[in-house]
């Protein structure tokens, strides 16, 4: 049986890895320490492991499936910053995320876009025509 000092320096190397842990991998290091092994082996051999992908192209993958999914706006965040991290521009994080709509549709795209804006400061800009109120989308 692994002890809480052991479960958290694993928690530490996640972090020293990948830049961040996320949620279930805080109640898994304490609920099923086995399982959270298990997981972060596979991520680690498809994900962590550099073979034919680098780390920026796996990046903008993760952000284009996470945004399709409509996974948690703080996971997307993540991998922005990861892929940022690892060289990508901010137009290139958006270009991966503006695949969604084909596939996926505005909504999805709206999800990761919201996530992308929010990490890098992204600012629009307003009509010079005064459009009725219920057109603004924040």
């Amino acid at each position: 049986m692994t002890s809480m000092d052991e479960r958290r320096a694993y928690l530490d190397e996640l972090v020293e890895q990948r830049g961040y842990v996320l949620n279930y991998h805080k109640v898994l290091a304490e609920q099923d320490f086995e399982a959270l092994r298990a997981l972060n082996g596979l991520i680690e051999a498809v994900y962590l492991k550099e073979r034919l992908l680098d780390r920026k192209t796996k990046e903008l993958l993760f952000i284009l499936s996470l945004t399709v999914m409509r996974s948690e706006k703080g996971h997307i965040k993540s991998h922005v910053n990861a892929a940022l991290e690892a060289g990508a521009t901010a137009g290139e994080v958006l270009e991966a995320i503006e695949l969604a709509i084909p596939e996926a549709g505005i909504v999805a795209f709206q999800h990761g876009f919201d996530a992308w804006k929010e990490v890098v400061g992204a600012k629009g800009i307003e009509p010079t025509v005064e459009a009725f109120e219920g057109s603004k989308d924040g």
